[in-house]
């Protein structure tokens, strides 16, 4: 059944065409993740669907009945909100009895004894029972919980950017809706929330619409992709890794009837060279052809964005940490932490929020002094360092004043070239490098700030969650340019795609102060930690060895493991009944209910993991039984 249909929109600004009479259906069950490069116009094309900007062109068609919520990319708050109040805003009837509610109990409290006070209380009550407030309130605490928000009357006005964004979407996320449109929901969330958040949209039932750079992501949750390009929509029934095979076909497709095309107007122009007289009406049907064919428009050809920078010679001495450790008031990060870096580290920083991720990169970087321990950075070394919070980025400027302002020319291996040559290199056509740097788009911004960072010539490279609002062809191509980079790469990313191509080695923070480091890279990483989740834990671990070529044999470990596993699986499942049981008694009370919530969102990590173990030491015994039987 089709929800939404959007017929012939178009939109632009100024001069800039973002989309050109463009049509979208969007039926039950589907969820579209929705791709482009960073000012093609994705997020103005979500707010068209959402109904929060009209089309210059062309028609949103919505039944009335149909629920959209929306999480945009920048979510607005009314300071003096609360965290709770703003994520029930969706649900108005709920905030409305809540309120009278506390009133109420209010009310009773400063009259004891009084009969009507208590009867409208009770009557109140029964009224949220009928609206299921107290499950969605429990519901409500436990998203905010999971995604790391545990102060629930705290005022929206004190968030950092980030929690904001968690708010909202914890806000979207208890709301039924018929279409959930989502405009960058990964960003700012780290590695496990993100599985966690995949779960979740794949076992809602609804439409999904969204924006996002996480390539794992979409291959996991998309059904179907849509690519805005060059104005134009293009639509694949498939997910990520399968569009990425279509859309080889159609521009193989494209490319060969564009090469078709080229043939036939060099032969008709040929033959209207050699002065055939148009008197005919096969002529003049051959004439009126040839114009056709120029009158045509080309396939666009893709711009691609060309990474190639200079580099500056390093050093033996490169960064060493020895011992450091820092607290803040929330309590200790890091701990007696030491590492010293080579120069070709490839290295990935994972954790909860708020675990000392940033902190760890900026004490590297000496832009944060430690607590206690030292820091040695070698004379030679170039730090260029890629925040989250675009810092040093003047939006007063117009582009080609902000890179002037770091370099006004650059040697690359291709000889001298000036800063704007540098800018159209980086998809900032002459038009738009004399536009304020405030006018760009939030990826557009990123990516202009990550031009910045690298005309300064850097040998070290530390990049605090870079792919936050960065587009995936500006991604693939940043990784390709980390693979050549000749100095040591540290990066923050809850990006598993980007530490995949990336990382090395991983660095994994607690949030206690421990900090473990792992050999491989993210997938190496997550693959240890779930084969050893029931093994005694060790201080320094390292990612598993193919074990292809192993014996096909059970090892002793393996053995009791396998003995072992069915009980454990049924020990955890009886552990998650009673955490619910516990969550549900305690729904009033905030204090017992965020360290149930946080259990069992722990036991249930343990119960895939441990039900994924099952799987392999299974399929390994009846691949054994079966060489056994062979024999």
């Amino acid at each position: 059944m089709n929800i939404l249909a959007a017929e012939k929109i178009s939109k632009s600004y100024s001069e800039k065409i973002l989309f050109n009479e463009i049509s979208i259906g969007i039926h039950e069950g589907e969820k579209i993740g929705l791709i482009g490069i960073n000012g093609t116009g994705k997020s103005t094309l979500l707010n068209v669907i959402a109904g929060l900007e009209t089309p210059d062109t062309g028609k949103v068609i919505c039944g009335s009945s149909v629920k959209i919520e929306y999480l945009p990319q920048n979510p607005h708050f009314e300071n003096g909100t609360t965290i709770l109040e703003q994520v029930y805003k969706g649900s108005s009837p709920v905030m409305k009895i809540l309120r009278e509610y506390e009133d109420s109990l209010q009310k009773v409290s400063d009259n004891p004894g009084d009969s009507r006070l208590e009867q409208e209380l009770i009557s109140l009550t029964q009224r949220m029972d009928s609206l299921e407030v107290w499950s969605l309130e429990i519901e409500a605490k436990s998203i905010l919980t999971r995604l790391g928000i545990s102060d629930f009357q705290a005022d929206v006005a004190k968030l950092s950017g980030g929690q904001r964004k968690r708010v909202a979407l914890a806000g979207v996320l208890i709301t039924p809706a018929d279409l959930l449109i989502l405009d960058e929901p990964t960003n700012h969330i780290d590695n496990d929330t993100v599985d966690w958040l995949e779960n979740y949209l794949n076992k809602r039932k609804g439409a999904l619409l969204m924006v996002t750079h996480d390539r794992y992501f979409l291959d996991r949750v998309a059904n179907r992709m849509i690519e805005l390009d060059g104005g134009k929509l293009y639509s694949y029934q498939s997910n990520y890794s399968k569009y990425l095979e279509m859309k080889a076909e159609r521009e193989d497709i494209a490319e060969a009837s564009e090469r078709k095309r080229q043939g036939l107007i060099r032969s008709e122009l040929e033959w209207i060279r050699k002065g055939a007289k148009a008197r005919t009406t096969k002529q003049k049907a051959r004439i009126e052809r040839f114009e056709k064919l120029t009158q045509q428009q080309m396939p666009a050809n893709n711009e691609n964005m060309e990474i190639q920078v200079s580099f500056s010679r390093l050093g033996r001495k490169i960064i060493e940490l020895e011992n450091v450790s820092k607290r803040f008031p929330c309590g200790e990060v890091i701990k007696n932490f030491s590492y010293t870096l080579l120069r070709d580290d490839r290295l990935g920083i994972i954790g909860l929020n708020g675990s000392g991720k940033s902190t760890l990169l900026k004490i590297a970087a000496g832009l944060l002094k430690p607590d206690a321990g030292n820091v040695t950075i070698g004379e030679t070394v170039k730090i260029g360092f890629f925040s989250q919070e675009n810092d040093d980025l003047n939006e007063s400027l117009r582009v080609i004043e902000y890179i002037r302002g770091k370099a006004e020319f650059l040697t690359t291996g291709d000889g001298t070239i000036s800063a704007s040559q540098m800018l159209e290199r980086f998809l900032f056509p002459p038009r738009v490098q004399w536009i304020p740097v405030s006018k760009l788009s939030g990826g557009e911004k990123r990516r202009l700030y990550l031009l910045g960072i690298l005309m300064g010539a850097p040998n070290v490279l530390m990049l605090d969650e870079p792919t936050n609002d960065l587009d995936i062809q500006t991604l693939t191509i940043l990784e390709s340019y980390l693979d050549e980079f000749p100095g040591a790469v540290i990066v923050v990313s809850h990006d598993r795609f980007f530490l995949d191509r990336v990382a090395e080695g991983i660095f994994s923070l607690d949030g206690r102060g421990s900090i473990r480091k792992y050999a491989g890279n993210y997938s190496d990483y997550s693959q240890f930690v779930q084969q050893s989740v029931h093994l005694p834990e060790s201080g320094v671990l390292k990612a598993t060895e193919n074990n292809k070529d192993r014996p096909l044999k059970f090892t002793y470990k393996e053995e009791k493991e396998f003995e072992q596993i069915d009980g454990i699986i049924a020990c955890l499942e009886k552990d998650i009944q009673q955490a619910a049981v516990q969550m549900n008694e305690a729904a009033s009370d905030y204090q017992k209910l965020q360290p149930l919530t946080a259990e069992k969102q722990r036991l249930e990590k343990l119960l895939d993991g441990a039900i994924e173990r099952w799987s392999y030491l299974n399929e390994l015994a009846e691949e054994i039984e079966a060489a056994k039987n062979r024999e």
